[in-house]
């Protein structure tokens, strides 16, 4: 996964960059018809092989989305945001650590710079991407400002850190709710059983596929 571009359909183009000390997942998302771009989550490392890819693909990157503000998903934010000239967001509940990283009682292993989000993103917003549309679905649980990305016309999420193939995300850290995440898994789960899922960590899965979880 993510050794090449993929396009779904020949409307979307997506490459995984996976990074970072625990395999986190950062996505680059484009419009093939427009060349615009959206990065989707930020580990540590992955800025020069985004910054490559854009150039490569003649892509312009309309904005950076944070899944949630967990330090592996964060790392690069800063960076990303200043070598791409992009706008950055974030949920409001996890703006606090996404500007001062740790404030989240998470403990670091390395320095992290934090980074004012230039605009928060809640439940319905719609995002354009070129020709695509994505829709924000808050899905607390990991974190209490965690949210899936849903792509409607591709029937495509991504999921961060709330779903994984075979797995639902962690709640026993400082930030996690049990109850506020399996609300959130129902309600992923009214999504069609052939979304196509790409999570924060490991290999893709469809909502249907993971039934059992959600």
């Amino acid at each position: 996964m993510g050794s090449e571009v993929q396009i779904l359909s020949g409307e979307m183009l997506i490459k995984v960059f996976t990074k970072g000390p625990v395999e986190t997942h950062a996505y680059l998302i484009g419009c093939p018809v427009t060349r615009q771009a959206a990065v989707i989550d930020a580990p540590q490392g992955v800025t020069s092989e985004i910054l490559k890819e854009v150039h490569e693909h003649h892509l312009t990157v309309k904005m950076i989305l944070i899944t949630h503000s967990h330090w592996d998903h964060i790392v690069d934010a800063a960076s990303l945001k200043k070598e791409l000239g992009a706008p950055l967001y974030v949920h409001v509940l996890d703006k606090e650590n996404l500007e001062h990283p740790g404030s989240d009682k998470l403990s670091l292993h390395f320095p992290i710079e934090g980074i004012k989000p230039d605009g928060l993103l809640k439940e319905g917003d719609r995002l354009s991407v070129g020709n695509l549309q994505l829709e924000v679905m808050e899905t607390p649980g990991h974190t209490p400002g965690g949210i899936c990305l849903w792509l409607p016309k591709e029937k495509v999420l991504f999921s961060g850190d709330t779903i994984f193939r075979r797995a639902r995300g962690r709640v026993d850290l400082p930030t996690g709710n049990r109850e506020a995440m399996l609300h959130s898994l129902k309600k992923l789960a009214n999504l069609p059983p052939e979304t196509k899922v790409y999570p924060g960590h490991g290999p893709a899965t469809t909502i249907g596929e993971e039934k059992w979880v959600i």
